[in-house]
């Protein structure tokens, strides 16, 4: 009965992951196809498609725009979402309830919203359309991400930890980046590479704050 068990469980584990990840193998496959379809027969390997894309300029500028723009925005927002995940969790402010909620907000709002309100803001402020105000705004949709995942991971035995850093003559900026933040590591990681993520797939924002040509 056991066995049995143990069989059901591996075979529903692989195919949720089969469900999951088989698309991304096909598409993975069909990339690498010579013809100027993805449909069988497969007819590859072909490094065709990888050439004509790295060849073209205009792709591969946009490539590192994104890179560049996913990369700052996320290690800023996961940045500004500890220190405030950590602010929250360490001390007492008042209408810290308020306050999380209003950090929490953009989750609930649409991006053509915050993309709208950023553009009449920059508009109004004198920002021009460019890489850094899509950053600013990727900053704005990531930060509640990672101070939520952060906050969630911030518990009382991390206290007893720091609190014994300082009790052996740790200064405050040594039990934050030498306590703290390594036991958060899980979370800060976790909250950068899903803001890479959303970064990355996001459109609406990044179209609304540059120049079309960028």
């Amino acid at each position: 009965m056991r066995r049995s068990v143990r069989i059901a469980s591996w075979v529903y584990a692989l195919a949720v992951y089969g469900f999951i990840f088989l698309p991304v193998v096909v598409l993975v496959l069909f990339s690498l196809q010579a013809t100027s379809f993805p449909i069988p027969p497969f007819t590859g390997p072909s490094l065709r498609w990888y050439d004509a894309v790295l060849s073209d300029v205009r792709l591969t500028s946009a490539l590192v725009n994104s890179l560049l723009v996913a990369s700052i925005s996320s290690a800023t927002a996961v940045t500004l979402g500890f220190l405030s995940a950590w602010g929250f969790a360490r001390f007492v402010l008042p209408g810290s309830g308020l306050l999380r909620g209003l950090i929490t907000l953009p989750l609930t709002v649409s991006y053509l919203i915050i993309g709208m309100g950023l553009l009449v803001l920059f508009n109004w402020a004198g920002v021009p359309k460019s890489l850094l105000a899509a950053g600013i705004g990727h900053v704005v949709i990531n930060l509640p991400l990672c101070f939520a995942i952060i906050y969630s991971q911030m518990g009382d035995h991390q206290i007893n930890i720091e609190r014994a850093a300082r009790d052996l003559g740790a200064p405050e900026w040594k039990v934050l980046l030498l306590i703290t933040v390594p036991v958060m590591a899980p979370a800060i990681f976790a909250g950068f590479f899903l803001s890479m993520t959303f970064s990355w797939d996001e459109f609406v924002i990044s179209f609304l704050l540059t120049r079309f040509d960028t």
